[in-house]
């Protein structure tokens, strides 16, 4: 195909959830990816939109071997990649972390390879964080197209009025981009659920602030149809063969 035209493989086969864009090019390096039955081994070939694509059985064994961990992050550690000073929430996994309800298969230091969070949450809140070495997952998560929602309990002072809630739900905007619309509802007195299908840094806070409150306590309970449960604190399991977000 003319190089100029078309689209590039990696791309086409992130954008139908066949595995991220860097493992797409790792399964191309490897001869892993047939386009209507002919093997690519060229990286950013570009291919027709409507084409057929199939990835070898190696390459569905290498995504099978690749985990994802739900850990009960503790305030105090750093979701991505710390600054001097600062502890990654990845170093919280190992064996003696493990929870030991969460079942699964044996921990092996490979598994750190690769790992990486899925998502932000803030140094001060705490909650559920997804680690994965699935880009799937991490697109499905994080991707610019995500719909899946993040539902969080936050803890709040300051006076709310009718108009302000309403805000919070729909109309505000963070560095001159609106918002996507939310569900956010009180809990308790004290207590403020969101639901959100967005992630914008400090989101939650900054929306806090913009109609009036200040926020002393966010914990993440939910991604998309998995729960926080009754995973302990500063502990982790596996995301289960039979579980989706």
């Amino acid at each position: 195909m003319d190089e100029t035209r078309g689209i590039r493989l990696s791309k086409l086969m992130a954008s139908r959830g066949l595995c991220s864009r860097r493992e797409a090019d790792e399964f191309i390096e490897r001869g892993w990816v047939f386009v209507d039955d002919q093997r690519m081994t060229e990286l950013g070939v570009r291919v027709d939109p409507d084409c057929r694509i199939h990835i070898t059985r190696a390459a569905h064994a290498r995504q099978a071997g690749r985990v994802t961990i739900l850990l009960h992050k503790p305030v105090g550690y750093v979701s991505g990649q710390p600054e001097p000073g600062f502890t990654p929430a990845v170093s919280l996994i190992g064996p003696d972390t493990r929870w030991a309800e969460g079942g699964g298969a044996a921990f092996h230091p490979a598994q750190l390879k690769g790992l990486a969070p899925a998502g932000r949450l803030d140094i001060d809140s705490t909650g559920l964080l997804v680690l994965t070495q699935d880009g799937r997952i991490a697109r499905q998560l994080i991707g610019d197209d995500s719909r899946i929602e993040k539902e969080y309990l936050v803890r709040v002072s300051g006076r709310l009025s009718d108009e302000g809630l309403r805000l919070l739900n729909h109309g505000l905007s963070l560095d001159g981009r609106a918002l996507r619309p939310a569900r956010v509802s009180w809990q308790n007195e004290d207590q403020l659920r969101f639901v959100l299908r967005e992630g914008r840094k400090r989101q939650i806070r900054r929306m806090c602030e913009l109609v009036g409150l200040k926020v002393s306590g966010l914990k993440r309970v939910r991604i998309g149809a998995i729960a926080l449960g009754a995973l302990p604190l500063g502990q982790w399991r596996y995301l289960g063969t039979d579980e989706r977000f």
